[in-house]
């Protein structure tokens, strides 16, 4: 039955299952969070704060269907791959009020208790990523610069880089992911450390390079900078498949 609040042409939602969708980038310095501006208004007050892309999925949808669909309306990505990690169900993801009263009225349905299956995405952040994300009120957001977000967003995102460094453990090709198909060993190593939270020592990070077959060095160095122009290298997937046979 079609809810009394939702529009005729809106298809039917299923009021207690979401998608939320972790996309992180790295621009060569900072791991960063693809958020969505959130406008709406509470007891006579405008707010303006941030989320995940995200929202209730349709009851004729899978999943995984669901969470391509949502990043696309919200972001205008499509096409990127993403991956299911968690699932939240706190009874506490509800409790406050501004959340709901937005939700029903963007969803133009009642709400109550919802658990959201949780999606991750890492990604290279260009320009033809960054091409028209203005027109759907979605930025990128440094990690450190993240404040409070709507319903469990923030915990969501801490248990997001928790499955990262899990993740890039077992896999560790997925780290490269996040860097431009060209990159300096001074881009890997920061990138480890925005990972993993900690910092890593140079001349110890370029000898575990030079351990890694799958990292192949390039006779192409850095053009127009200040300092010593650095060497660049890429990942070659066929020889770290080879490696981890």
């Amino acid at each position: 039955m079609q809810n009394k609040n939702q529009s005729p042409n809106q298809p039917l939602a299923n009021n207690h299952i979401s998608v939320d969708c972790v996309v992180i980038g790295f621009d060569g310095e900072q791991l960063k969070v693809l958020l969505i501006r959130r406008m709406g208004e509470e007891q006579g007050e405008v707010f303006h704060d941030m989320k995940l892309p995200g929202s209730l999925i349709y009851m004729d949808e899978d999943l995984d269907e669901a969470a391509a669909r949502v990043l696309n309306e919200l972001t205008g990505l499509k096409n990127v791959r993403l991956v299911q990690f968690k699932a939240f169900g706190s009874k506490d993801r509800t409790k406050n009020p501004k959340d709901v009263h937005w939700l029903e009225r963007a969803m133009q349905s009642k709400v109550e208790r919802i658990v959201t299956i949780a999606y991750l995405s890492l990604v290279k952040i260009d320009r033809a990523l960054n091409r028209g994300l203005d027109d759907y009120q979605a930025c990128w957001v440094t990690l450190q610069d993240i404040g409070d977000l709507a319903f469990d967003h923030n915990l969501i995102i801490k248990e997001a880089m928790a499955y990262i460094r899990q993740y890039i453990d077992a896999n560790p090709a997925a780290l490269f992911d996040l860097l431009p198909r060209k990159f300096t060993a001074s881009q890997l190593r920061t990138l480890y450390e925005l990972v993993y939270g900690k910092a890593v020592d140079v001349r110890n990070f370029h000898k575990k390079i030079a351990l890694m077959e799958y990292v192949i060095p390039l006779e192409e160095r850095q053009q127009g900078v200040a300092h010593r122009a650095a060497r660049f290298y890429r990942f070659d997937k066929k020889i770290y498949n080879k490696t981890r046979r």
